[in-house]
């Protein structure tokens, strides 16, 4: 079954929780902290494997999620790092935020892989606080929390040429004469229901990757048929070659034919009609052939090879002249630098890195930085009080309370910790 678009939510692991403990040994004076920090919890990793064309093995997943860190112990030992998990999917993947649509990572070559959620460090056990004003502290932070995110992954298929036209022009049969693909054929419509590709040798030793898109009919860009599910496939190609049955076997008109692509093409994205366009005239064994083909060469203004995919006529002739032209079309990226997440952040940077607001009696403050400091704290530690409050004041959520108007006794909640307020 050929899967090419999943979501999925992926949680990397928490880091292990830092160690309060004490050096005690018999004759050791001043022992002083022994407590090790945690390990790091593991990344979410996707990494090409070239044996893999669909998403098959994602299908039906709800999440990924990675192991935690082990957590420090005393004697100084530190936790161990989770191992990462690594999700493999096909040549020619991207990766998305679901929620702003930026683009995470775009797998185009053997060997590529990205971190699409980094696990969280270790939490410093008491060692690593140890300072001249307090040489054995007593406190240690838990282990940070994994990156979580909701992703989008699919399939675009890397091809040099995308084959389109209407249901029964020849795209199956042409690209099982061309190459070793062998797409199943019938004479009825929407018998390909998935993407095929083949790899097309030329005489002259040359070599090529072509895409048989089905699926297209007049209104697919609108959701009819199999609507526009296959057009992304065509985003990488360098070049759009139209299958256009000039025989008019079904008594359509081959230009009207063209011409419905065409459109369909523009409704989902009009950088497809900007690529470099041939018309591959197929079935001219038929009687009526030569005379549409006439009346079409008045009408479209782009290179069109005459061929019979049944018979095999022109067939040699086309995959050389389509070789040349590749020669001279240079391979661009699908996606423009701006369009990547890493891009972008800079954008976000300004902005507030927290919110407060009111509900009922209580203040809420939310913020990933704010959030994450409660779940890194120890609570059940004075000193770690202590130094929440002290980081609290430094972010400067005291003085925004007061701006807002908390009161001296008012409760303030952070995810499930609540404080009372003091002026």
């Amino acid at each position: 079954m050929f899967i090419d678009e999943v979501v999925l939510n992926v949680i990397a692991g928490d880091g292990g929780n830092g160690c309060v403990a004490f050096r005690r040994e018999k004759y050791v004076e001043m022992g002083g902290p022994f407590g090790g920090n945690g390990g790091k919890g593991s990344d979410i990793v996707f990494v090409v494997d070239e044996g893999l064309n669909t998403l098959i093995d994602l299908r039906g997943k709800k999440k990924i999620k990675g192991d935690k860190g082990t957590n420090g112990e005393g004697k100084a030992k530190h936790g161990r790092k989770a191992e990462d998990v690594f999700v493999r999917v096909p040549i020619g993947t991207v990766i998305s935020d679901e929620d702003t649509g930026l683009i995470i990572a775009d797998l185009t070559k053997k060997g590529d892989s990205y971190v699409i959620a980094k696990g969280g460090r270790g939490g410093r056990g008491n060692i690593a606080f140890s300072t001249g004003a307090n040489p054995a502290p007593s406190i240690a932070e838990n282990g940070e929390p994994g990156e979580e995110r909701k992703i989008k992954v699919e399939i675009k298929l890397l091809a040099d040429v995308g084959l389109v036209g209407l249901p029964s022009v020849g795209k199956s049969t042409i690209i099982s004469k061309i190459s070793a693909a062998k797409p199943k054929i019938a004479a009825y419509h929407f018998t390909t229901l998935s993407p095929n590709l083949g790899v097309v040798e030329t005489g002259s030793k040359r070599s090529f990757v072509v895409a048989d898109l089905p699926g297209l009919i007049e209104g697919a860009s609108l959701g009819e048929g199999l609507g526009d599910k296959f057009l992304k496939h065509i985003e990488r190609t360098r070049l759009i070659a139209h299958i256009v049955d000039m025989g008019s076997f079904e008594g359509r008109d081959p230009y009207e034919d063209y011409q419905i692509i065409n459109e369909e093409l523009k409704n989902f994205s009009e950088d497809l009609l900007e690529k470099p366009q041939i018309v591959i005239a197929n079935k001219m064994d038929l009687e009526n052939a030569k005379e549409n083909l006439k009346k079409f060469k008045t009408k479209v203004k782009v290179p069109i090879y005459e061929i019979s995919a049944i018979t095999g006529e022109g067939l040699n002739k086309m995959v050389e002249e389509i070789a040349n032209m590749l020669e001279k079309i240079e391979k661009k990226p699908l996606y423009e630098e701006e369009k990547f997440e890493s891009h972008v952040l800079y954008k976000f940077k300004e902005e507030e890195t927290f919110k407060i607001f009111k509900d009922n009696d209580v203040w809420i403050i939310r913020g990933n930085e704010i959030e994450k400091l409660v779940k890194m704290t120890r609570f059940t530690s004075d000193e770690a009080v202590t130094r929440f409050s002290h980081k609290l004041r430094r972010m400067g959520i005291e003085d925004k309370l007061r701006e807002h108007g908390a009161q001296a006794g008012d409760t303030v909640r952070i995810l499930d910790f609540e404080f009372e307020y003091t002026d």
